[in-house]
Formats: C-alpha cells, sequence, structure tokens
C-alpha cells in the first residue's frame, strides 16, 4: 500500500500550517484533521480558552492560530484536554475543520 502524505495550508498566504502522513501522524476524522505535534509547521495555534463540549469525544478548548506576520485567525482550531479514552487519535491533539475557508489541503 502506497504511502499518502497531506499538506495543510494557510489559503491566505499559502503558509503550510502541517504537513504529515496521513493516519496515525494527521488523522482524518469527521470531516475533521487531527494532527500529532510532530506534524504542526507552525507553533502559533495558542488555546484561547473558551471551553466546548462533544458529548462523546469531551471537554476541549478552541485554539488561535496566531500567525508570522501579526494577523491572528481566531477559533482556527481546538484541542480536546479531557479525551474520550476511546479516541487515541484525538488525544490532544490540534484540531482543523477540512472545510474552513481559511484552509487548503492536498493530499501527495
Amino acid at each position: 500500500m502506497k504511502n499518502r502524505n497531506i499538506r495543510i495550508r494557510l489559503r491566505s498566504s499559502g503558509t503550510v500550517i502541517a504537513e504529515g502522513p496521513l493516519g496515525w501522524g494527521i488523522t482524518p476524522f469527521e470531516g475533521n484533521f487531527y494532527i500529532r505535534k510532530k506534524y504542526l509547521r507552525t507553533e502559533g495555534f495558542r488555546a484561547n480558552f473558551i471551553p466546548g463540549l462533544c458529548i462523546y469525544k469531551f471537554l476541549y478548548v478552541w485554539m488561535d492560530l496566531n500567525h508570522e506576520n501579526g494577523t491572528k485567525i481566531p477559533g482556527l482550531g481546538w484541542m480536546y484536554w479531557l479525551p474520550n479514552p476511546l479516541f487515541p487519535f484525538i488525544w490532544f491533539r490540534v484540531a482543523v475543520p477540512r472545510r474552513h475557508p481559511e484552509i487548503t489541503y492536498e493530499e501527495y
């Protein structure tokens, strides 16, 4: 089976925010990408401390992306800080929605 990788970029600047293998590295799940820290290509994600609750994935916090050029994209991602133990692929990973207007992705 051929390895597939994915690159996730900001639409406005083309900046790569994540890149790595599909699967355990960057996991697509329910229309979102759950990204291991190892495959993040930015250190700009910061928790904004707005909490959220998913009834079966549990508690998360929204994250803003502070771009290197000084702009801020509020609520671009989230992270489960009290995750459901049945979903190890979401544990403490930054997640971004696949269809967010601020990002594009390509598989290669």
